[in-house]
């Protein structure tokens, strides 16, 4: 039996160690150190390095844009950017968009009015203008001399071609803060007063791509990249620069910066283990693998530039993610790790998510969250819940499930699902429409597909979310997708612990672990103690280190710097990377570690 050095035992109950010692990156970064002096901070250099490439241009008529990703703070830009650069002319897009009556009807098929769920958008920015205003802004913009700043969520629409692209970008996971706030608003619309998940589905399904088309279209035009995530504290970097960091970081491991959230129902083991805030009541989820989600860190220098990590994905697909992996799934990071944290905490809700054929027509996904629960540690008394009762009646499991949420009366979970008791690095598979949940004194490592919040959830345990109210439940959209066919001896035999040795050398074995033989991931788990040799074999491959403090990632032909991880940590190789190797470092010299690897089926 492998023992990790972080635990000993707390109390019967769970045998995890609280302790003061941890050494999990939550700000990894990648240090860019060729263009360390290309970066610059706060308003007054922004604004100089600006003024400067201004003087520098040529012409009497000089147009400067500054696009804005939605949710940036349009006032912190204008005073601290705009406004003092005095330009003769200023054009702000907000003011060529359509109405919010008329924006609001052209959303309202992607928006829906359903409290969680919408439709993926087939709109443009461009979509968002008033054809009238911005053909008229387009000829006085055609007239303007001097200097011209063509600024707002957008600005590329209008300017079109200019002497000066700034790209003030924003990271979703701030973005999610800003709502929760009551900061911003979504795009075109003034609501920033709204409930915040109501703000997030919006963007989820609008607003973020729209912009994200318009992203991915200038991304290699931009003159400089605006960061200002964190308020009154802007970074500046060059474009080139810029472009240079995402090519270096597609060429060696790397990691993105997690986040970390509290839940109804979360633990207390990543306060611990993860170094988080003790004061805080708990945390329920942590982000630790989600491109889409999470930033990029790049550091120029002192500078330390925070970026959405999606841009990586939309620049360098191909060398990220493989020719076989983009040509399937196009500009989106198709594989996702997260951690799922109940212990000391309750149950996950009770849930399904929808098969490929019923995500792809009732909200525009190409594909769904095939997934899979890895169990990093677990206490003594460790469930989950899995599969159907051999006996069941479906309609009388749907209707019990109704009365329960209508009636605020208790759903006899175990009278219709399965309980099974978890131990530390269990694997269990979860095809889309297999009803499941974790229980409680489960730390869960997540591996699943990337459909981000198709969730639906049947039973909540009779509990209120973190704001006091009931959270959303799903029932009409779960019971057209749950496999009553997934009974007690198919999820024994199929879907829990189906592992096979397929290598083995001295001091390591390789296993596979999953996932279902319908999902495109397919996950190995390797035992070292000793340098393993793996090779990306031109996919993108996704790891966490589950047993040992610490290993190192290497090059055999040293086109990378050796790259350290530590226990917990996920971390990405990209499919340029080819041949790495993975061996016990510092202080997990004289461990036996255990590392699981996920990727695309070729």
């Amino acid at each position: 039996m492998i023992i990790n050095p972080y635990f000993t035992s707390m109390n019967k109950k769970n045998n995890y160690l609280k302790n003061s010692f941890s050494n999990y990156d939550k700000f990894p970064f990648i240090n860019i150190i060729e263009s360390a002096n290309t970066a610059v901070s706060g308003w007054k250099d922004t604004l100089n390095t600006i003024n400067d490439k201004i003087k520098n241009s040529n012409g009497s008529r000089i147009i400067v844009t500054i696009d804005f990703y939605p949710g940036v703070f349009e006032n912190e830009i204008f005073e601290g950017l705009i406004e003092p650069l005095k330009a003769s002319h200023t054009f702000y897009t907000g003011n060529y968009f359509k109405t919010e009556e008329e924006l609001l009807e052209l959303t309202f098929p992607n928006v829906t009015d359903d409290a969680v769920f919408g439709y993926m958008t087939r709109l443009n920015m461009m979509d968002f203008f008033d054809e009238s205003k911005i053909s008229q802004a387009k000829a006085d913009l055609k007239n303007a001399q001097d200097l011209i700043i063509v600024y707002g969520p957008g600005a590329t629409c209008l300017s079109e071609k200019s002497d000066i692209l700034i790209f003030a970008d924003m990271p979703r996971w701030e973005i999610q803060m800003r709502f929760r706030r009551n900061e911003i608003s979504n795009l075109g619309i003034s609501n920033k007063n709204e409930k915040a998940s109501l703000n997030y589905k919006r963007a989820f399904f609008v607003d973020w791509r729209v912009a994200d088309r318009l992203k991915k279209k200038n991304i290699s035009d931009w003159d400089f990249v605006l960061d200002t995530t964190k308020k009154n504290h802007p970074n500046l970097i060059e474009g080139e620069s810029y472009r240079k960091a995402l090519n270096m970081t597609v060429s060696r491991p790397f990691r993105v910066v997690p986040f970390f959230d509290p839940g109804p129902w979360g633990g207390q083991w990543m306060k611990e283990i993860c170094d988080l805030d003790r004061s805080e009541e708990n945390f329920a989820w942590c982000f630790d693998c989600v491109p889409e989600e999470n930033s990029l860190l790049l550091k120029f220098g002192n500078i330390i530039l925070e970026t959405p990590s999606i841009n990586l994905i939309f620049y360098k697909a191909q060398e990220l993610l493989g020719s076989s992996v983009q040509a399937r799934f196009g500009d989106e990071f198709p594989i996702r790790f997260d951690f799922l944290d109940t212990m000391e905490g309750g149950n996950l809700s009770l849930q399904v998510h929808p098969t490929a054929e019923y995500i792809k027509e009732k909200f525009g996904m190409p594909y769904t969250q095939d997934e899979s629960y890895y169990l990093l540690d677990a206490g003594d008394d460790a469930y989950y819940y899995l599969g159907l009762k051999d006996s069941i009646d479906p309609e009388s499991m749907i209707r019990d499930l109704k009365v329960a949420q209508e009636e605020e009366k208790c759903f006899d979970a175990e009278k219709y699902v399965n309980k099974w008791p978890g131990k530390k690095h269990d694997h269990i598979l979860i095809p889309a429409g297999t009803i499941h949940c974790s229980g409680t004194n489960c730390m869960v490592l997540e591996i699943s597909a990337t459909p981000y919040i198709f969730t639906f959830k049947l039973w909540d345990w009779g509990r209120m979310g973190l704001d006091g109210k009931p959270r959303p439940i799903n029932i009409d959209h779960g019971s057209k997708v749950i496999d009553w066919d997934c009974k007690e001896d198919y999820t024994k035999n199929n879907l829990i612990n189906v592992i096979e040795r397929v290598a083995e050398g001295d001091g390591w074995t390789e296993e596979r672990t999953g996932l279902y033989e319908s999902q495109f991931i397919e996950t190995r788990r390797f035992h070292f103690s000793t340098k393993i040799e793996l090779n990306t074999n031109g996919g993108v491959n996704v790891l966490n280190l589950v047993e040992g403090l610490e290993a190192i990632v290497e090059s055999p032909t040293s086109d990378f710097e050796p790259f350290v991880v530590h226990y917990a940590e996920t971390f990405i190789v990209p499919a340029a990377v080819g041949a790495y190797t993975i061996r016990p470092f510092g202080k997990g010299i004289d461990q036996k570690l255990i590392i699981i690897k996920a990727f695309v089926k070729q």
